[in-house]
């Protein structure tokens, strides 16, 4: 609870937290917009693909010209400026530097950049949780071995998961269930980038007003996001998942406590200790009141009478046998709230979340009948969804992750609704996402 403090502290001593930036979108520039404001940080420099369109995304959330007049990286840390420019490799490997935050949301480029942080003996925030997904274990990993800490950005669902669930087994409740909320009816598995905002709720002017990309939102919508983010839970906090893919019980926030308890007790769970995902529809799409779209909850049990009674006393809604409690955030902030992460990393050396085994998977999912020769276009677009599967699953079918599923030719033919396997297509074996993928399958002890 004294992260703020530290940072002053570092303030004071003129010290401040040296960050790297890579990737200047939707998610950066909402951190960015909190850099100015947090005591203790200097953003020593972005790399962006579009370092004009970093600019303007800088310009957009505020930022002083002043604050941008460094002409090179040495500078920048001389005079406490910000350098902007396309050299992701040189920006990691500047020696100022403590913190990398990787925010392309690109997988593929994402376990380059992260594994250059590593050799480079830096922290390393991922907000590219896509990537965390299909080898975050192995990631995590690498890390320990550099010395560094890999971390989840908070701000992010899963990192507020996971902070949820720390806090319910450091007081030393059990686990029933943990995760997040979302708008989902199944029909939204074969959304298309071309009827994202119809579904999503928002006009065509609301997007390109924010400067909102259809093919990202369409991966909160049409389940990939979800399915990811629910994976990156498992592997760091060890809760299983749904044998077949995410349920979404629909439920408002008092009725959580009920859907999120066995099967066997009236509720959704296979068993306890799971992952699921709570929609914001009823299954006939009427909107439901108080409903925890935007936010994380976990639901623990009282395993005593005196527990039990403890929650009745102090008017904790429970489920009807007055075991099972909820406790939620509604809303998260995304990118605003990513200084949590920064700061946790490198002032404790502590993740905001980490994998610590291999539990779950997303297999890429067909959206539509595909045929040899059709290419992948990836999570959000037009020919493939993420199906959340229990790491084992993946493993015993082969199952293509979602994130290596973009750019590549589909070579047999695969049924609408059927999972890929990596006999489906033909894969680029020279990328470091790929390999280390395939390292994570063979090394890897199952959770």
């Amino acid at each position: 609870m004294n992260l703020h403090a530290k940072l002053l502290q570092r303030a004071a001593d003129k010290r401040p937290i040296r960050i790297a930036l890579i990737g200047a979108g939707k998610f950066g520039s909402m951190y960015l917009a909190q850099i100015p404001r947090t005591p203790g940080v200097h953003l020593v420099g972005i790399a962006d693909l579009s370092p004009d369109n970093a600019r303007t995304n800088l310009a957009r959330v505020g930022w002083q010209a002043e604050r941008l007049s460094a002409r090179s990286l040495d500078d920048a840390v001389q005079h406490g400026t910000t350098h902007v420019g396309d050299d992701w490799q040189s920006l990691v490997r500047h020696p100022a530097v403590d913190v990398v935050v990787e925010c392309t949301g690109s997988p593929l480029h994402a376990v380059d950049h992260i594994l250059e942080a590593f050799a480079q003996r830096k922290h390393v925030v991922n907000v590219t949780v896509e990537a965390d997904a299909f080898c975050g274990p192995l990631l995590a990993t690498r890390a320990q071995a550099a010395g560094v800490v890999y971390s989840l950005a908070f701000g992010d669902q899963p990192a507020l998961i996971c902070d949820l669930v720390d806090w319910a087994r450091t007081c030393g409740f059990p686990v029933v269930a943990a995760g997040r909320g979302h708008k989902w009816l199944p029909h939204f598995c074969e959304s298309t980038p071309e009827t994202v905002w119809g579904h999503y709720g928002l006009t065509p002017e609301q997007a390109a007003r924010g400067g909102l990309n259809p093919k990202m939102f369409n991966s909160f919508l049409d389940g990939s996001k979800p399915s990811i983010e629910s994976t990156a839970v498992s592997n760091a906090t060890g809760l299983g998942v749904p044998s077949n893919g995410l349920l979404y019980p629909p439920a408002s926030v008092e009725d959580i406590p009920y859907v999120t308890r066995p099967q066997s007790e009236g509720g959704v769970l296979e068993r306890k200790g799971m992952v699921e995902v709570i929609s914001s529809l009823e299954t006939d799409g009427r909107k439901i009141p108080y409903d925890i779209r935007m936010g994380v909850w976990v639901t623990v049990e009282a395993e005593t009478e005196y527990i039990k009674n403890c929650f009745e006393e102090y008017n904790a809604h429970t489920d009807p046998s007055g075991r099972y409690f909820t406790l939620y955030k509604r809303w998260h902030l995304i990118g605003l709230e990513v200084g949590v992460s920064v700061a946790s990393v490198a002032l404790r050396n502590e993740p905001t979340g980490v994998a610590i085994g291999w539990n779950a998977d997303v297999v890429a999912t067909a959206k539509r009948d595909l045929r040899p020769g059709d290419m992948l276009d990836g999570e959000g677009g037009y020919t493939v969804w993420g199906k959340l599967l229990p790491a084992a699953t993946s493993k015993r079918m082969g199952g293509l992750p979602l994130g290596l599923a973009h750019g590549v030719k589909v070579i047999r033919p695969v049924a609408k609704g059927q999972s890929l396997s990596w006999d489906d297509v033909a894969m680029d074996t020279s990328t470091h996402a790929y390999q280390i993928r395939r390292e994570m399958e063979a090394t890897s002890v199952l959770g």
